[in-house]
């Protein structure tokens, strides 16, 4: 797919063991603009629209210290943790499988951490998007996206990653998807990249629910965001729950028929073997992304972060991964 492939207006919600070996020695070793949709849409511009959304506090790399240790009462994301959501859209069974990995990457001149984001649908469950999204905390316990990279699959076949964004890069900007002090206000700017159209909002519903259940489990003080695209005024919302020491806990839709409904069924430690696999599953969507983006090019390779408690454990895991191999 060409790296000017066109971009499809959305939300957001192998290579061989020798380069497997390059990719990962590297994280070892330490610290276009596209044209508009050819048929009728219902989507705007962000020329149309301009920015609607205010940033919820402003972006500076000084407001970041500890930033790829995400620990935010309600959004915390340590490194080899799985959440599993369950639930229905338009087209089927949906499941979205998030892994936190043990991969760091500087975005915008900020240490953020890696998250794997696989996408099924259908029945049976196929593959039709694979993610690495990038997440920062500010000293603020602000939780930030500050870039996402997105590989699209149709009948498992891989069409290209249209959506790509990196902060800082073709005018984009990050923005804040879970803030540390959550208030009900006005939205917020959670993610904006000009060259792909791409805006995203949220805005906070409620600062505490209880009884808000999802997977047969039900939680209480829950905060609420909705999220939104100013861009696609006829899309609906979808509104996040999250819940303390948990995390996001359920998804649902607003004013969109087509929108999904998704439930946390699971939420675990990952063991190190699949740690090292999903570690290593991220250098190799890395690698790809790197021949697929423009866009990607422009960023430094992912690294293990030295200041993880397990570091030392999973550098000789993935050596001894890759001696197998």
């Amino acid at each position: 797919m060409a790296d000017d492939a066109q971009p499809r207006p959305k939300r957001s919600m192998l290579l061989t063991a020798a380069a497997a070996t390059l990719l990962a020695t590297a994280a070892l070793t330490g610290p276009a603009t596209a044209g508009p949709d050819t048929g009728a849409t219902r989507f705007a511009t962000v020329a149309q629209v301009g920015n609607p959304c205010k940033a919820l506090t402003k972006f500076k790399r000084s407001n970041f210290a500890d930033s790829a240790r995400i620990d935010n009462k309600r959004d915390p994301l340590p490194p080899g943790t799985r959440f599993v959501l369950d639930g229905q859209t338009a087209e089927g069974p949906h499941r979205v499988v998030l892994i936190v990995t043990d991969l760091v990457k500087r975005i915008d001149g900020v240490w953020t951490r890696v998250l794997w984001d696989q996408d099924l649908q259908g029945d049976p469950l196929a593959l039709v998007e694979s993610e690495l999204a990038f997440h920062a905390q500010d000293k603020a316990d602000n939780v930030w996206v500050l870039g996402e990279y997105p590989e699209e699959f149709e009948g498992g076949v891989f069409t290209g990653a249209p959506n790509t964004w990196i902060s800082g890069v073709a005018g984009a900007k990050g923005g804040v998807l879970v803030p540390g002090r959550p208030r009900k206000g006005g939205p917020f700017l959670q993610g904006f990249a000009p060259a792909i159209d791409f805006l995203d909002c949220g805005q906070v519903v409620k600062t505490s629910q209880d009884d808000v259940c999802a997977g047969g489990v039900c939680y209480d003080k829950v905060t609420q965001i909705r999220e939104f695209s100013p861009l696609d005024p006829d899309g609906g919302s979808q509104l996040k729950f999250y819940a303390p020491g948990v995390g996001n806990i359920k998804i649902t839709a607003e004013g969109d028929p087509e929108g999904e409904f998704l439930d946390l069924t699971g939420r675990s430690k990952l063991t190190l073997k699949e740690r090292i696999r999903a570690d290593l599953a991220a250098l190799r969507l890395e690698r790809r992304a790197y021949a697929n983006s423009k866009v990607y090019r422009t960023t430094s390779p992912m690294l293990l972060w030295p200041g993880d408690p397990d570091t030392a454990k999973v550098r000789q895991a993935i050596k001894a991964e890759l001696v197998r191999r």
